[in-house]
Order: C-alpha cells, then sequence, then structure tokens
C-alpha cells in the first residue's frame, strides 16, 4: 500500500473544483501584481478565490511564477495554484483577467499600443472564451478602454460581462492625492474620474465630498483655472501618474494589482460594491458612441448589474463627449 494510502482514508466523494476560478492572462509585472493581490485576499478574507491560474505563452515563465507562488501557499490558506501556456487550464473559470499586451514605453500614451495589443487579443479572447463560456472578462490591458470594446466584439459575451478595470485606479489615485491634501483619509474622500483610462480622463469635481459636504459648495472655483487653491493640480497629477511611474521604475504593477483584485473580490463576494469601470456608454450621459469609457459601475456575481448616471456639470459632459467622441476616432482605424 502506498503512503497515501495508508495515510488517508476517504470517506466522502472528491471535492469538486473551486466555483470561484479566476485566470490571470499575462505573467509579467502587472499581471503578476494582479495575482499576488488576488491571492493575499484570499490571506485577508475567507470568500475570495481559491483558485487562481495563470496562463502566458512564455511557458517557462509561467511555470516559474506558479512555483514560487506555489511554495508559500501555506501562508495563504493553501489556494490552488496552476498555470500554463495551454489554455485548457482555464476551463470553467468564473472571472478571466486579461494583463497580456505589449509594455507601454517611456513617453508613450496607451492609444499608442491601440493596434499592437488588439491583435494580441485575437489570440487570448476567443480562447477563454471557448474554455469558459461563462466567464466574465476584466480587461486590464492597455489602452484598456478600446482593448475593453475589443474583446467584448471578439467574445460575443453580452456588455454586462465584458468591461474593463478602466478609472478604477485612476478614482484610488484621485482620491489619495486629494486626501493628502485635506488631511483626511483616502477613504473618507470621495470622488470619481471618470471617461478615458488616460489623458482625456474627467474629474467630477462637483461631487467630490468629505462626510456629505460637496467641495464645490466651499470652493467654487474648485478644478478652474481661477481657483486659488489650483485642485486643477491634483487631476493632472493623476493623469501623470502612470508616465511618473514608468518613468522611475519601468511599468506600473502594484497599484492596478490592488484595484483589480478588489474589482475579482466584490465579483466574487456579490457585494454590490460601486468601481470606477470602463463600460459601454452608448446611451449614457446622451451619448451615442458605441465606446467604451468609465463610469461608476455596480457589480454583483454576474457581471455588471447597474450603472450610477452622475449629475455632471455642463463642463463635465462637454469633456465625457470629447472623450468619447476621440476614442470613437481611433476605434474607427481598428483592424479586427
Amino acid at each position: 500500500m502506498s503512503i497515501v494510502g495508508a495515510l488517508l482514508r476517504p470517506v466522502s466523494p472528491a471535492l469538486k473544483d473551486a466555483q470561484d476560478k479566476v485566470t490571470v492572462v499575462g505573467v509579467g509585472a502587472v499581471g503578476m501584481a494582479c495575482a499576488f493581490s488576488i491571492l493575499a485576499e484570499i490571506l485577508r478574507q475567507q470568500g475570495i478565490s481559491s483558485e487562481v491560474i495563470l496562463v502566458d505563452m512564455m511557458g517557462d515563465k509561467v511555470k516559474g511564477e506558479v512555483m514560487d507562488l506555489q511554495h508559500g501557499s501555506m501562508f495563504l490558506k493553501n489556494p490552488k495554484i496552476d498555470g500554463s501556456s495551454d489554455f485548457s487550464v482555464t476551463a470553467g473559470s468564473k472571472i478571466c483577467v486579461v494583463t497580456a499586451g505589449v509594455r507601454q514605453k517611456e513617453g508613450e500614451s496607451r492609444l499608442d499600443l491601440v493596434q499592437r495589443n488588439t491583435d494580441v487579443l485575437k489570440s487570448i479572447i476567443p480562447n477563454l472564451v471557448k474554455h469558459s463560456p461563462q466567464t466574465i472578462l476584466i480587461i486590464v490591458s492597455n489602452p484598456c478602454d478600446i482593448l475593453t470594446y475589443v474583446a467584448w466584439k471578439l467574445s460575443g459575451l453580452p456588455q454586462h460581462k465584458v468591461f474593463g478595470s478602466g478609472t478604477n485606479l485612476d478614482s484610488s489615485r484621485f482620491r489619495f492625492l486629494m486626501s493628502q491634501k485635506l488631511g483626511v483619509s483616502a477613504s473618507s474622500t470621495h470622488g470619481f474620474i471618470i471617461g478615458e483610462h488616460g489623458d482625456s480622463s474627467v474629474p467630477v469635481w462637483s461631487s467630490v465630498n468629505v462626510a456629505g459636504v460637496y467641495l464645490k459648495d466651499l470652493n467654487p472655483d474648485m478644478g478652474l483655472d481661477s481657483d486659488k487653491e489650483n485642485w486643477k493640480q491634483v487631476h493632472k497629477d493623476v493623469v501623470a501618474a502612470a508616465y511618473d511611474i514608468i518613468k522611475l521604475k519601468g511599468y506600473t504593477s502594484w497599484g492596478i494589482g490592488l484595484s483589480v483584485a478588489s474589482i475579482v473580490q466584490t465579483i466574487l463576494r456579490n457585494s454590490q460594491n460601486v468601481h470606477c469601470l470602463s463600460v459601454c456608454i452608448k446611451g449614457l450621459h446622451d451619448l451615442d458612441f458605441e465606446v467604451f469609457l468609465s463610469l461608476p459601475a455596480v457589480l454583483g456575481s454576474e457581471g455588471i448589474t447597474n450603472i450610477v448616471v452622475q449629475k455632471l456639470s455642463p463642463s463635465e459632459r462637454c469633456s465625457l463627449k470629447f472623450s468619447a467622441a476621440m476614442m470613437s476616432e481611433v476605434q474607427a482605424g481598428i483592424q479586427m
């Protein structure tokens, strides 16, 4: 008799595979930050994915990353961690997080990456949906908004199951930078960045508040050129953040990893939290463009359940329309 046979006596049928299986496509800096942050949520609380799968065309890199994580699984409540260059390993995934793509270079805008990363998605999305036809797709690869549109078209999935990480991180940066200026914690400082996850993003100054006190009521010039407190610089710093980090360390990773883990947690726990995500904006805010831009969205176990329609100022509405028009123009040149 083998050691296993001598040591273990079965008393019930084998457990089924985890229902909360999460696949992360791409094991670069962003993909691994996402995977690690999701696994860290397992350590922090129960109810988060107990099965994480890594996929990348670089088989040896995947194998090495999987082994490295597996060796620490005892400290993470023993999740199942696996990976491969073969998409069959992703079968039955509740969520697929796509981070694969060409990395943004110093000084390069996210929009410059469009066609190169569109071509990457052509080999990824159909394979994911083939093995997990009911999956929820979260697109992290840049340019996030346009690639979310591409993924939606390639997948054939309904809109509520395909969305981008969008300005969830931008909004976090916004709240952090405002909190530093106010001397109040980021979690108690409320505000959203909507629109493009990029240079044309829109800060919603009209809704920024602390404990229900709207800062626009205290400073009507907030966010304007005439503002003596120069709050507009906060948004400029949000837009510059990724460029600054890339210049300093070569890539961004931890912020987006933590942002994605928060989104994944909301889905798996069906907690109906609001995240600023890249969604199809056609028909919202009087916009008729079939493009994906970030708006506050309610997330549940089946994906997006509702879009929060904010009361925007005329200037904010105009800026969002400009962002949408620019996305539409870039999309028109994509070779699908």
